[in-house]
């Protein structure tokens, strides 16, 4: 799949087949999010896989719309360093980009979540406090009638009224 159809066709899924990720295919996602830029190159960004039933059970209470995520093979805890500057929640979120247009590219479906408690995350995962859990990223082969739907539910705004050339315009 070219990067402009995986990007135009990826849509958030919340169904999941049981079946678990090659590795190959896991590694393959996670360094697509490993080559996003960061900042003045401080990568402040690790990713914590979960695969452990329980842990994904545990999980949920980490986000206030968290209550599905032990359906999906894996959870993504994308972390990033709290003293990383202003910056860090935009790297973060060109990290969490990459690993979910990757996992399209794969056949995989994904979904970010927000991490509404870190505290939670923090002590079912072991993160330090000087790290902050921001954002779930669930990966899973979508279920049947899980796919995403051939257009967006709800249209995007037209080229035309979400760019500005030049100045802005209302």
């Amino acid at each position: 799949m070219d990067a402009l159809t995986a990007l135009r066709d990826k849509r958030d899924t919340r169904s999941y087949r049981p079946e678990p990720i090659d590795p190959s295919v896991l590694d393959r996602v996670l360094d697509a999010a490993r080559m996003a830029g960061s900042a003045k190159n401080r990568q402040p960004v690790r990713m914590v896989v979960v695969t452990d039933h329980d842990a994904k059970v545990a999980l949920k209470d980490s986000g206030d719309f968290a209550a599905w995520i032990d359906q999906a093979a894996v959870v993504v805890v994308a972390t990033v360093r709290a003293d990383a500057g202003p910056r860090r929640l935009f790297d973060l979120g060109r990290h969490a980009q990459n690993l979910m247009v990757a996992a399209h590219a794969e056949g995989l479906a994904s979904c970010p979540v927000t991490v509404h408690h870190p505290d939670v995350a923090r002590r079912i995962l072991d993160i330090p406090d000087d790290v902050e859990p921001t954002m779930i990223i669930t990966l899973g082969w979508p279920a049947p009638g899980g796919e995403a739907p051939p257009q967006i539910a709800s249209p995007r705004l037209s080229l035309g009224d979400y760019v500005a050339h030049g100045r802005w315009t209302s």
